[in-house]
């Protein structure tokens, strides 16, 4: 799992089979201490995420498939899992 916070949202006008009822989003990594480190990167959000959000993301691809409920329709690399409350040290 790793941390990120949702940066945007992609627009598409048309989809492969398969995504098309998906919500694609813009996730920057972040640290611990909420700092970003890293590239962004794509997920498929699967608990209703939106800008500005504290993620969890799966970045593996049958892991992500089981959170979305989809064993074989979809290619996925990585998926929002939970929105992040709170983080304690």
């Amino acid at each position: 799992m790793r941390l990120g916070k949702v940066i945007g949202t992609v627009v598409s006008s048309t989809k492969a089979k398969g995504y098309e009822s998906r919500k694609i989003l813009v996730v920057q990594p972040l640290d611990a201490d909420k700092k970003a480190v890293g590239t962004s990167f794509l997920a498929i959000d699967a608990v209703q995420a939106g800008v500005g959000d504290l993620v969890l993301t799966i970045e593996e691809g049958n892991s992500a498939r089981q959170v979305i409920e989809d064993e074989e329709t979809v290619t996925v690399k990585t998926v929002i899992a939970a929105i992040v409350d709170d983080i304690s040290k």
